[in-house]
């Protein structure tokens, strides 16, 4: 072996998948994403669309069949496909998240400031607030009324429905504002969205006491309940979202980009089910994690580091395990934090580590480990899975990169991979690049979709 042929780089993705059969698997392929990203902007319209395709695929709540599908609270799901090797011998897993960056309105969110009424939020996980500012915006949630009925709200999506928006300063007054930090120009405090402007008219001859104080938030309340059976007081049990309003995109000339909100982690929800639904007999048994909750921190019910998935696991070795307990079963596992990182970015070159950064169009990425400023809160994988992960995908022809987020000392970030790991899991996180991450328009290359997939069905079928 000469010293050129030892050495390594990534391969380009594009120069992989080069054949016919290929290429329009991949246009199919994402032809179902773009659908699939318009349609699914929360974490209970990620969970309910996963939910259906499952169902069409002969999952269901029980284990007798082999098939499994367990929901946690509309916001995180279990599934597991049983293999023809002992539970014993462990699972392979794969966990994502379906939460992503947004503004939530809060519970007693309508105001009225001059000539407008607005909604008053606050934003969930990291968000670069300007982002937020002068673009439209649509509604996507859940109000739970006073009698237990549930209704849900998508409107800014149809071309007959109204958007939504938060006004930004305009430059001809913003001298001030131009001088501040961006953390200091953009209040979280001021991301109030406007609903409405029009005022209530009284009926003529209404005596002026008698005359609303608040006319445009009066006729908010009266358009709400009117058109949508909706109460002020609806609001304090909803879960309402502010998201980007609009289709996801192809994007560029060659059209190999996908634009669209809430890529980071929506993107390895989508691959990571499809890779599942292609593998037809698994040798060891397959599951799928879907988490809420991971941009701010994983807590609560339905995060990561809830119990909900020991249970399920529990379930499990009872149902296929022949006496094998849970935690055995764990330690035997394998599993993949499906997950993005970061792209380099054309523009902000030198805020990357270039050789150990990310590209657009290499494969999904290994991130041997996560965390900030000298490793901390990572969880790193050992040197043998990702040399078997490694030989797993050379012996396949899946391309593959692997990356850090940054250059050291510059930010960091953390994933799933930690929750999986406190089980004694063999864990890796492994997911595609994305451009812009966190804004409301990521970027993502269709190669890299189409690779995900491949990436994720190799290991599956493992």
């Amino acid at each position: 072996m000469t010293t050129e042929s030892s050495a390594y780089s990534p391969k380009n993705a594009w120069e992989v998948y080069t054949k016919p059969e290929d290429r329009d698997a991949m246009k199919a392929l994402v032809c179902r994403y773009l659908a699939f990203l318009t349609k699914c902007k929360t974490e209970r319209e990620t969970i309910a669309y996963v939910q259906k395709r499952l169902a069409e695929a002969g999952f269901s709540e029980s284990f007798e069949h082999g098939k499994v599908m367990l929901p946690m609270r509309g916001k995180s799901l279990f599934v597991a496909r049983r293999g023809t090797a002992p539970l014993a011998r462990g699972v392979h897993l794969i966990a994502a998240h379906a939460d992503t960056p947004r503004l939530d309105f809060k519970q007693r969110p309508l105001v009225e400031q001059p000539t407008v009424a607005q909604a008053k939020t606050h934003y969930y996980g990291g968000i670069r607030k300007y982002q937020w500012l002068a673009r439209p915006l649509a509604l996507h949630g859940v109000l739970v009324k006073e009698d237990g009925s549930l209704v849900t709200v998508t409107l800014g999506e149809a071309e007959t429905d109204p958007v939504f928006t938060i006004a930004d300063l305009l430059p001809h007054l913003a001298q001030k504002q131009n001088l501040q930090s961006v953390a200091d120009a953009f209040e979280g405090e001021k991301l109030n969205i406007i609903l409405g402007h029009s005022p209530l008219v009284p009926a003529a001859g209404t005596e002026a006491d008698e005359k609303p104080k608040e006319a445009v938030k009066s006729r908010l309340l009266d358009i709400l309940l009117h058109s949508y059976n909706i109460a002020e007081e609806d609001f304090v049990s909803a879960e309402l979202q502010a998201v980007p309003a609009g289709a996801a995109r192809l994007v560029g000339f060659d059209r190999a980009l996908v634009g669209g909100y809430g890529q980071d982690d929506r993107i390895c929800v989508f691959t990571a089910l499809e890779a599942l639904l292609a593998v037809e007999e698994p040798h060891s048994t397959i599951a799928l994690m879907l988490w809420d909750k991971e941009e701010i921190g994983s807590d609560g019910a339905t995060g990561a580091s809830s119990r909900f998935m020991q249970y399920c696991f529990e379930d499990m070795a009872e149902a296929w395990g022949e006496g094998q307990r849970a935690a055995h079963i764990m330690l035997q596992s394998k599993a993949l934090s499906a997950d993005v990182q970061a792209a380099l970015d054309p523009d902000f070159q030198e805020i990357h580590e270039k050789q150990n950064a990310a590209l657009l169009g290499y494969g999904p990425c290994f991130s041997k480990f996560t965390g900030s400023r000298g490793k901390y809160g990572a969880s790193e994988a050992d040197a043998e899975f990702l040399g078997w992960m490694r030989s797993l995908y050379n012996s396949k022809g899946i391309p593959w990169q692997i990356a850090e987020l940054g250059k050291v000392d510059h930010g960091g970030g953390g994933t799933v991979a930690l929750f999986l790991a406190a089980y004694g899991m063999h864990v890796i996180d492994l997911g595609p690049a994305v451009l812009s991450m966190h804004s409301p328009f990521e970027l993502a290359s269709v190669v890299d979709i189409y690779a995900s997939v491949q990436a994720f069905k190799a290991f599956y079928a493992a």
